[in-house]
């Protein structure tokens, strides 16, 4: 196996993993205001031009935008967390899936790439009682592997638990 195929496949283990080990007990509309701060606090750490934000599949629940970020990180934000709500798992992952089988988004496998985006930053809100994703926590305005590392951390700090990192 070459390198970069065990580099992917270590990735995709990694990306499985956290969401694996990161389920909330209850999400209410307080605590996507919570993680929506926490998060929002963690950007403004780092002078991340960032847009977060907090939804389910009908209602934005959590939405900032910081300094330096831009009107498209909306779209992205749009288009990242459809990936996230309609397939159960963090936009990265799925990305990282479709990279493997050298495929990608768009009208062959179904998906519009005005509405979808298999890039990171949107992370499942996966309730422990049956596993079902509520909603999806995403970050735009980084690079998408950045973006992703801070819907982690942001969600290991708010459940108080350690995610493996990519």
């Amino acid at each position: 196996m070459s390198k970069t195929k065990d580099a992917g496949a270590e990735l995709l283990e990694t990306l499985k993993r956290q969401e694996k080990l990161a389920v909330f007990q209850h999400f209410s509309e307080d605590d996507a205001f919570d993680l929506g701060c926490m998060t929002m606090a963690i950007a403004r750490t780092q002078h991340a031009p960032v847009v977060v934000d907090i939804r389910t599949p009908n209602r934005i629940l959590f939405h900032a935008s910081l300094q330096g970020s831009a009107a498209d990180n909306d779209e992205w934000v749009r288009r990242k967390s459809n990936i996230t709500l309609r397939f159960s798992q963090s936009s990265l992952l799925y990305g990282q899936s479709l990279a493997e089988k050298q495929r990608s988004v768009g009208p062959d496998i179904g998906l519009d790439l005005m509405d979808y985006a298999a890039h990171g930053g949107s992370f499942p809100i996966r309730l422990s009682r049956g596993g079902l994703v509520v909603a999806a926590l995403t970050v735009s305005g980084l690079p998408q592997r950045d973006d992703h590392r801070m819907a982690v951390e942001a969600i290991a700090a708010y459940l108080k638990i350690d995610l493996p990192q990519i």
